[in-house]
């Protein structure tokens, strides 16, 4: 039974899904898999694609993963599904980026598919409900190991971007099992520009000068662009070094539309799926080789088979996690990751 509904989403869902709107179909399968596991069907769910097995274990920051595949951020912005997307077999899930005050995000249309290229292009916009709603739902949360990926709102100057990122640290903290300082977005206006190195450091002290003061520390992470140069990437290198920040996700999404094919690739925003693969192993590569393997990475951009994992892996990182290769190959890919790495 199992093996016949496994392959049903690519062959009969996604076909499906994909006549839709993009951001509404997103919608929807939120309330369908709410829906379902309001059924109690997240047993079903986890007999299909959670695989338990001592050895996909991962120690890192002090914490245990079970196993190095997550979800990233922006699919479960709000906190509103980790539960639930856990079922389907993610070692963790991360949830934002949170911002202190509610924000609607960029004008819609704001997400598309490019098919041909199996990539997604968003200008979102850190369109979210604010971390104190994000708070009250992970309240809930009993044993799902969750990130929070925190940044600024876009009426707030970058001078004063610090505050926000402090008190979305705060609010927080107690229910998080690790930070994501997300600088790297191409969607908020002038966010990048806090990723230079005066900022950075400045911005990254701050969170870990707060960090240290309390009785158990949270690993904070900064969540980097594909975009930059090795110039940069050795700044990130200092900056790390610097302020002992516990590790960085490599990479956001790019900027890049180099080498698409679809249709739609002139369209705003960032640009995530197979095409970013390349790039962002390149950036794990290049980070782990110059640092000596100072510090972990979690990879991620362009992961659509367990090959793509497996060369991340290679590559010089700890964990890997998935975004648009989930949208286009669905939960099965989750399964197929872990079982490649039990016979790595």
């Amino acid at each position: 039974m199992l093996q016949i509904l496994q392959p049903m989403y690519k062959a009969i869902a996604r076909p499906i899904f994909f006549l839709f709107d993009p951001e509404k179909i997103h919608h929807f399968t939120f309330s369908f898999i709410r829906f379902l596991s309001s059924l109690g069907l997240g047993g079903l769910f986890r007999s299909m694609y959670l695989v338990k097995n001592k050895k996909l274990e991962r120690e890192l920051f002090g914490l245990t993963f079970p196993n190095p595949v997550g979800l990233a951020a922006g699919f479960d912005k709000d906190a509103k599904l980790y539960k639930e997307l856990s079922d389907f077999g993610f070692g963790f899930i991360e949830i934002g980026t949170v911002t202190p005050k509610p924000q609607a995000g960029n004008p819609k249309k704001r997400l598309f598919r490019l098919k041909e290229d199996s990539a997604i292009v968003n200008r979102m916009g850190f369109n979210n409900g604010g971390v104190s709603e994000a708070v009250e739902r992970l309240k809930k949360n009993q044993n799902v190991l969750i990130g929070g990926n925190i940044g600024k709102n876009k009426v707030t100057p970058n001078e004063d971007a610090v505050d926000d990122y402090v008190i979305c640290f705060d609010a927080l903290f107690d229910h998080v099992d690790y930070f994501v300082v997300n600088v790297s977005s191409p969607n908020t206006p002038n966010l990048r520009e806090l990723q230079d190195k005066e900022p950075l450091t400045k911005l990254l002290q701050t969170l870990q000068n707060n960090n240290n003061t309390r009785p158990a520390r949270k690993p904070i992470l900064l969540k980097i662009a594909p975009d930059l140069s090795n110039e940069q990437l050795l700044d990130i290198i200092d900056i790390v070094s610097e302020t002992k920040i516990d590790g960085i996700i490599a990479t956001n999404t790019t900027i890049s539309r180099d080498g698409l094919t679809s249709e739609n690739k002139k369209e705003m925003g960032g640009m995530s799926g197979k095409p970013l693969g390349k790039r962002s192993t390149e950036v794990i590569r290049f980070l782990s080789e110059k640092s000596n393997k100072a510090f972990p990475i979690i990879g991620v951009g362009g992961i659509h088979s367990a090959d793509d994992a497996l060369e991340k892996l290679a590559a010089g990182a700890s964990l890997v996690q998935l975004y648009t290769g989930f949208i286009y190959e669905g939960p099965q890919l989750v399964k197929d990751i872990n079982k490649a790495l039990l016979k790595d």
